[in-house]
């Protein structure tokens, strides 16, 4: 699973005012940009009419407002802005602000276009719910379910932490995941992964008119539980009771060994490598310790 999550920044990165940045800015969008970026951010402008449009119609809501997106040429001076070197772009809601990391915009499965998508996702969902009505796991996997799954950090995809969860019983509990994220790696790429899974389970059991009504419900004002009872008629609680229900269905132990078949044979290969220089070092202890003996009988 591939790790580009986004990160929400409450207040602008002040590091960013000491970069020296072009402009482009047209009635929709500006875009600044470190000068060598100057064509990806002519991209930018280009293909944001069709990400808004696409945006609009999935959510059935207007993108009123004219967003800024920064891109970042180096990922040192992201870093420095971001605080955290597992992201690839953030965004900054009350300031309307997406900025990006260019340098990883070609690294799988990342794209400018998907990249936007999903960042804009977040300034929509935050432009029409109030902060107080959208918990963090939701506006995650929202934004996840409309960009295809991909987040804003980059996530190792030889290993998942969801999957390891589900064998364990160790999820995160959603109603841990409302304010923020945990700060560690696993958990962090475990809370992205969660987000994602429980709105996808929403998706797939109550359709996207599902989703979407817990959303308006959520800009109409409703908490996150009122707003879920009421589209979906059934509590947040008995929601995520069937969620992790469904996973464990779909995820037993043998489709785990089976997915991960190709290292565990690695594995044992390298123990069977591993046991058998093992027993040669003890031969050639065993011959030395012989050969030693049978020398000094010799002598005496």
């Amino acid at each position: 699973m591939s790790l580009l999550t986004i990160l929400i920044i409450p207040s602008p990165p002040l590091y960013a005012e000491q970069i020296e940045l072009g402009i482009i800015r047209n009635r929709e969008i500006i875009v600044q940009f470190e000068k060598p970026l100057k064509n990806a951010a002519k991209e930018v402008e280009n293909i944001y009419p069709d990400i808004k449009a696409g945006l609009e119609k999935t959510l059935g809501w207007r993108v009123t407002f004219r967003p800024t997106v920064v891109l970042i040429k180096d990922s040192k001076t992201f870093l420095k802005m971001a605080g955290n070197n597992q992201f690839v772009a953030f965004a900054v809601p009350r300031k309307n602000l997406i900025v990006i990391d260019y340098s990883k915009m070609k690294t799988h499965p990342f794209t400018l276009e998907i990249t936007l998508r999903h960042e804009l996702c977040h300034l929509l969902l935050h432009h029409y719910i109030r902060e107080g009505n959208l918990p963090r796991w939701l506006d995650e996997g929202v934004s996840q379910w409309v960009s295809g799954g991909i987040a804003e950090i980059i996530m190792d995809t030889k290993r998942s932490p969801l999957k390891d969860a589900v064998l364990s019983g160790r999820f995160i509990p959603v109603s841990a995941l409302a304010e923020g994220f945990p700060k560690d790696k696993k958990s962090l790429l475990l809370a992205y992964e969660e987000s994602k899974s429980i709105v996808e389970y929403m998706g797939r059991e109550y359709g996207s008119k599902g989703v979407l009504e817990v959303l308006n419900n959520l800009k109409n004002g409703d908490g996150v539980d009122a707003a879920i009872q009421k589209a979906l008629k059934i509590p947040v609680q008995e929601l995520e009771i069937r969620w992790h229900k469904q996973l464990k269905r779909r995820i037993t132990w043998f489709t785990y060994l089976s997915n991960n078949l190709y290292e565990i044979l690695f594995f044992l290969a390298a123990l069977i490598t591993i046991a058998g220089f093992i027993r040669l070092l003890m031969r050639k202890r065993n011959y030395k310790d012989d050969y030693d003996d049978y020398y000094d009988e010799e002598e005496e």
